[in-house]
């Protein structure tokens, strides 16, 4: 389906904000990978993507490594796929990525494998879903249970009840990601 047929099913659908979106997301994503904090984006990710990232970090914690993703930024993006079933939006975006990909010792600090001098391109694959019963969210973003302002870019864990913000109930979330 195209985006501007889709607009008609979905009036409030912008392709520049959803890019912007999903740019943002996937340097988050990859950046959660690299501090070792994926809990800090867990509420815009699905289960796939999260396993997807918890396995990266299993190989380099047993290690006491970690991997870098240094000078991590986003090419290009664009949909590839929109498909609307009875109870979901899914968007495909194919989305080309730069950075320095290596993997460095903590005791050390020493390069271990990869290369930290020059950046790769990486090409991705990616599926965010939307429900199609989603709630309004609005641009002001308040906990579900207490009602305080959220950062939901931030943690998505509500600062004063402690309350998560379950993105899937009012936005996409990255559902799966394979490298082209």
């Amino acid at each position: 389906m195209r985006v501007s047929e889709f607009t008609n099913i979905d009036n409030t659908f912008n392709e520049a904000m959803f890019l912007t979106k999903v740019n943002n997301i996937f340097i988050k994503f990859f950046t959660s990978i690299m501090t070792d904090k994926l809990a800090d984006v867990d509420h815009f990710i699905g289960d796939d993507v999260y396993n997807y990232g918890e396995n990266i970090l299993n190989k380099v914690r047993s290690k006491n490594y970690r991997q870098m993703y240094d000078e991590l930024n986003v090419k290009n993006s664009r949909i590839s796929n929109i498909e609307v079933t009875d109870n979901e939006y899914i968007i495909d975006v194919y989305l080309e990525s730069r950075y320095m990909d290596y993997i460095i010792d903590l005791n050390t600090g020493n390069v271990v494998s990869g290369n930290d001098s020059s950046r790769v391109q990486v090409n991705y694959n990616l599926r965010f879903v939307k429900k199609v019963c989603a709630h309004e969210q609005g641009i002001a973003r308040k906990c579900p249970s207490c009602g305080a302002p959220m950062n939901v870019n931030k943690s998505g864990k509500c600062d004063y009840c402690g309350s998560i913000y379950n993105q899937e109930d009012y936005d996409y979330v990255l559902t799966s990601i394979t490298v082209c």
